[in-house]
């Protein structure tokens, strides 16, 4: 009786170390960031114009936290082998879509939606001068801002101004899904297409049947995101403007609802 008691207390003590192991490894690997994603890297250095070669790859994997929306992903090797290069690379460097100069190359818009993502044309304007919405390119990052009246119409001052969306990948501009080409319209009324999920792009659609939308470039490096930004009134232009920065997370803003 005491052999079962104790071979039943070993089993026990086998499957709780196992369940445990199991349950450290889903948690380590949560904590850095998520599931690895196999992405394309450089092995070696290449010069501004030279071909992307087979030997000049490497595959590493990221955490899905901390993957950029611009790399090229391992299963997309084949698409990029004998493309140019359009910046010096370094080794070890993460490829990206926007690092190859492919102005002459067509890419299919549909092929740059990421999983879980959609792509949302929009004609917005920037936000302080028309024509810097020309300068935007495919692979930059831009914020979204809506700006709607927020009272019953009859009173200019109730005009306010809210972010909808933060660091917002841009997929295309125009008819264009490469950066950097020179042949391209320089007009600020070129549509952008933005990469969105599929909730954020239900808001930006009733954003933009409740007021106007804007655009603002960010750097590419720059993946700050303010938790609940202030709304700035048409009324706060003729006093003070709030000083206090809010505070700064990499965590995904909440929109909210727009009011």
């Amino acid at each position: 009786m005491d052999r079962r008691a104790l071979q039943i207390a070993l089993i026990s003590a086998t499957l709780a170390t196992l369940l445990l192991a199991l349950y450290l490894r889903r948690y380590e690997r949560e904590l850095s960031g998520g599931e690895r994603v196999p992405v394309l890297a450089l092995r070696k250095s290449l010069a501004r114009g030279e071909l992307l070669s087979d030997d000049a790859l490497a595959v590493r994997e990221i955490p899905m936290a901390y993957l950029e929306a611009r790399a090229v992903r391992a299963a997309e090797r084949s698409k990029v082998l004998g493309l140019p290069v359009g910046v010096p690379l370094e080794p070890a460097q993460g490829l990206l879509w926007s690092d190859l100069a492919i102005g002459g190359h067509a890419r299919d818009l549909s092929n740059l939606v990421q999983p879980g993502k959609r792509a949302v044309t929009v004609l917005a304007r920037g936000a302080f001068d028309g024509r810097d919405h020309a300068l935007i390119q495919p692979g930059d990052y831009v914020d979204v801002l809506v700006t709607l009246d927020e009272g019953d119409g009859r009173r200019s001052d109730r005009r306010g101004s809210r972010v909808l969306l933060q660091r917002v990948l841009v997929l295309a501009v125009g008819g264009q899904t490469v950066g950097g080409v020179e042949s391209r319209p320089q007009t600020a009324s070129n549509p952008l297409t933005l990469s969105l999920e599929i909730q954020q792009a239900q808001r930006l659609s009733l954003a933009i049947e409740r007021g106007s939308i804007s655009v603002v470039l960010r750097n590419p490096e720059d993946s700050l995101i303010f938790e609940n930004p202030p709304r700035v009134s048409a009324a706060m232009l003729g006093g003070d403007l709030p000083v206090e920065a809010p505070p700064q997370s990499s965590h995904p803003v909440n929109l909210g609802d727009i009011r």
